[in-house]
Parts: C-alpha cells; sequence; structure tokens
C-alpha cells in the first residue's frame, strides 16, 4: 500500500474521526464554559465593588450633612474650575487638618483652611477614597477612572445646600482574581483537551480491537479453510452480535462450498468408470472417421473428468503429501512425457540440485499442464528450464508460439476460460489445465504468472 493511501487510510478511520469528533465537543464545551466562567466572575467582582462603594458612600452621607460647603482654596498648586467647591472627608472627623497625599484627590478647605461643622469642630482630610462635592457635579470621572476604581454617590443636603458624596473601591483586587483564572485556564484547556483525546483514542481503539480481530480473521479465511470462525468477544454487544452473524454466514457457505465439492467430485468420479467402458468399444469397434472423432471426443472426455476430479480434491483441501524432491528431474520427466506434435523441439535447461518440497504427483501434473499447453500453441519450439533464484525454485515453460496480449495475462488462469484461436474444437483443452496449475503451485507456497513469452512458477528452495 501506498504512503498516500496509508495516511488517506488512516485519515478515515473510526477511531480518528471518533477522536476528533469527542475532542471537538469537549472543546466547544469547554470554550463556552470558560467564557461563561469569565464574565460571571468579572460581573460578580464589579458588583461587588459597586456594593462596596455605595455602602461607603451610604457610610460617609451622615458626617456630610453636618457640613458646610464653601468656597474652596486649594493646599497645593492645583487649579480648581471657577465657581465650583468640594472637600474630601474621612470616616474620622477628629483630626488636624491636612493634606491629602499618595494619588488621592487634592484637598481643598474652606476660606479659612478648615472644614466648617455645625458643632464648630473641624475634619482631617485623609480618606482618599470619599470626596464631597456640590449637586452641579455630574460626575467624578477625573477623580476616580472608571477602569480602575468602581463609583457611587449619594445625594445629601448640608447646611450650604444639596451636595454629592462620592466613594470609590480599586478594582485591582478584580484584576488580579481574573488574571489568576486566565494563568489557569489557558493551560488548563489544552491540557484537560489532551488527556480527552487520549483517553478517547484508548477508548475506542479498545472498542475497536474485536473488530480488527475479526476482519483480520475473514482476510485469512479462503474457500480451501471454510472451517475458520472468527473470533466473537465476551462483550455481548452490537460486535459480538456482528462476529455471530458472520459465523453464521461462514456456516452456511461452508456447506454450500461442502455441497459443491461433494457434487463436482462425485460427478467426476462416476463419469470415469463410463468413459473409460465408452473408449474401449470404441477402440475395438472397426476403424472409421466417425470413431476416430468419437474416440478423440472421449479423450477429451476422460481429460475434463480427470481434472473435474483433481480440481474437487485441490477445493477440498486434501492435506498436501511433501517430500523433498528435484524440481528439474521431475520437469524433464514430465515434459517429455507431454503429449507431443512432430514439428516442435523440446529444448530442456536444467539446473542439476534444485530442492524443493512439495507432492510429486501435484508437481507432475502442473509440470504437465503447462507443457501441454506450450506444445500447443508452439510454432516449432519449447523450451523448458529449471534454475535457483534468490532462494527460490524456478520453472519456465515457454514457446515460440503467438504468446499472450497483456490484458489476458490473468484471465487465462479463471477456470473454463479460452482465448478465441484456441477454442477450435482440435486445439484440445476444457480451459482448466492453467487454473489447476496455479492451485497447485499456490498449495505449495509458489506463484504461477505469465511473462514474456512463457510460464514461470517459483517455490520456496529447502534447505
Amino acid at each position: 500500500m501506498s504512503p498516500l493511501r496509508k495516511a488517506s487510510a488512516a485519515l478515515s478511520s473510526v477511531r480518528l474521526r471518533a477522536t476528533a469528533a469527542a475532542t471537538l465537543v469537549v472543546a466547544l464545551a469547554l470554550g463556552l464554559a470558560a467564557l461563561a466562567l469569565v464574565a460571571v466572575l468579572r460581573g460578580t467582582l464589579q458588583n461587588n465593588a459597586d456594593a462596596e462603594a455605595t455602602r461607603k458612600a451610604v457610610a460617609a452621607a451622615p458626617y456630610a450633612e453636618t457640613m458646610e460647603l464653601m468656597p474652596a482654596t486649594p493646599l497645593s498648586p492645583v487649579v480648581e474650575p471657577p465657581g465650583e467647591s468640594s472637600i474630601a472627608i474621612t470616616k474620622d472627623m477628629t483630626k488636624d487638618v491636612t493634606k491629602e497625599g499618595d494619588g488621592g484627590p487634592v484637598a481643598v478647605v474652606g476660606r479659612n483652611g478648615k472644614v466648617q461643622l455645625r458643632d464648630g469642630t473641624t475634619a482631617t482630610i485623609a480618606d482618599p477614597d470619599l470626596l464631597l462635592t456640590d449637586d452641579k457635579t455630574a460626575s467624578a470621572t477625573e477623580w476616580a477612572a472608571p477602569q480602575k476604581y468602581a463609583v457611587a454617590g449619594v445625594k445629601v443636603a448640608t447646611a450650604s445646600g444639596p451636595a454629592m458624596v462620592w466613594s470609590r473601591v480599586p478594582l485591582e483586587g478584580a484584576e488580579k482574581a481574573l488574571q489568576t483564572l486566565y494563568s489557569a485556564l489557558l493551560p488548563g484547556v489544552p491540557a484537560v483537551l489532551l488527556v480527552v483525546a487520549g483517553m478517547t483514542w484508548i477508548s475506542v481503539g479498545r472498542a475497536l480491537a474485536p473488530v480488527a480481530a475479526i476482519r483480520t480473521k475473514v482476510a485469512d479465511i479462503t474457500a480451501r479453510d471454510l472451517h475458520q470462525r472468527v473470533p466473537v468477544p465476551g462483550s455481548k454487544d452490537e460486535i459480538a452480535a456482528l462476529a455471530t452473524t458472520v459465523n453464521g454466514t461462514l456456516d452456511r457457505l461452508e456447506t454450500a462450498v461442502d455441497t459443491h465439492k461433494r457434487f463436482v467430485a462425485d460427478a467426476a468420479h462416476e463419469l470415469r468408470s463410463p468413459i473409460a467402458t465408452l473408449r474401449a468399444r470404441l477402440e475395438l469397434a472397426e476403424p472409421s472417421e466417425l470413431t476416430r472423432e468419437a474416440l478423440a471426443d472421449v479423450e477429451r472426455l476422460q481429460s475434463l473428468a480427470a481434472d473435474l476430479l483433481i480440481l474437487a480434491k485441490l477445493d477440498a483441501g486434501e492435506p498436501l503429501r511433501a517430500a523433498e524432491l528435484d524440481l528439474g528431474q521431475v520437469a524433464a520427466e514430465e515434459s517429455v512425457r507431454a503429449r507431443r506434435r512432430p514439428e516442435v523441439r523440446l529444448e530442456l535447461d536444467i539446473e542439476p540440485d534444485v530442492v524443493m518440497k512439495g507432492s510429486r504427483a501435484h508437481l507432475d501434473r502442473l509440470v504437465t499442464n503447462l507443457a501441454d499447453n506450450a506444445v500447443r500453441h508452439a510454432a516449432s519450439t519449447v523450451r523448458v528450464r529449471v534454475h535457483a533464484e534468490e532462494e527460490q525454485a524456478v520453472l519456465e515453460v515457454q514457446d515460440d508460439g503467438p504468446g499472450i496480449p497483456p490484458e489476458q495475462r490473468e484471465a487465462v488462469f479463471a477456470r473454463f476460460t479460452r482465448l478465441d484461436e484456441a477454442r477450435a474444437r482440435d486445439a484440445g483443452g476444457a480451459g482448466l489445465g492453467l487454473p489447476i496449475a496455479r492451485d497447485i503451485a499456490h498449495l505449495h507456497g509458489g506463484t504461477l504468472v505469465y511473462a514474456d513469452s512463457g510460464f514461470i512458477a517459483k517455490f520456496p528452495l529447502n534447505h
């Protein structure tokens, strides 16, 4: 199988598709869950910050109502917009007035430098997260950037009129919590996907292992060993049902094939006796053109019956009675005994000691069939060659006839197949010689093909 075909088969495997599908589904689910988790956490932290800001503003409102807003004079070189009055307040209203520091708003006080309360005391500007402005100030965005703080405002009524108490809560803690979540999700989600893919790959592989065993066994079963059965897993699931169904099909197929083989064998065997009797009577009859033609037909019937009988034996898978033999000796003896035409010359090129293990009767029939076929189609010469090549015993039977076209070189090995030029009645043969020869070659663990100008059979050498 080519690398491209192997890659295509791997990509189309059920195991890979199941793993990819499961990983994709989990990835989508984890992605949506992560987005929802981030959104919910962000909203919760924002709401908590807003609630804290509101709580601080509400808590500071009673203190703000005791104050009197006055035109502001900055304690630091900060230019305030004209007409605005503002003051930062703290929960502790009993300390001296000081300047707010470290990033807070610029402290502003009244004209006399003090925050005037109704009871005549003063307040210290110390809490940078609280701010009191008049109600004309729409927001405190410059004091608390929306990206950094959660801001809440409460309207109060001071001695000098309506005012707003602003409170801010830093969002730094919420951002840190989100960053912690991101640092957990970014490596965590791919890790979970890898685990899901690995577990799915292993689980699907284990689930499909019985299918692979069934496929392997079915691929090994041929017409000669239909007694074999596929393994049935003990899971009692759909795969077990499939294996049981396959075994039932093999049972029916074996029964049908056995019936067919017995019929062919019985028919061939029963035909031999009457055909032999008919031939004997024709040979004893008065010679004539009619008897000669009848004898030729009877001879073809005898050959056909013998071919059918040996095919039935090959199909039945009878044990091979193998022994060591010299392929060159077999080829030489049987080639000489083959039916000859006076105008055809036989040439032998036999290498000695080409030893293999096989059945002498079967190999005799193989050489005879190949030699008869070559003699029948040769113009003047048939050449039989035996030699050893790359740990194989090689038998070549060649002739100088018209040869076989490339597109028909496999068709000649089908049973009852004859090429058009061989269909004449005097050509002989029923289209079984070459199929029998190939079956014998396969039975010996070898091959038989047509190449160049003849047939080549190869068998394992015996060491």
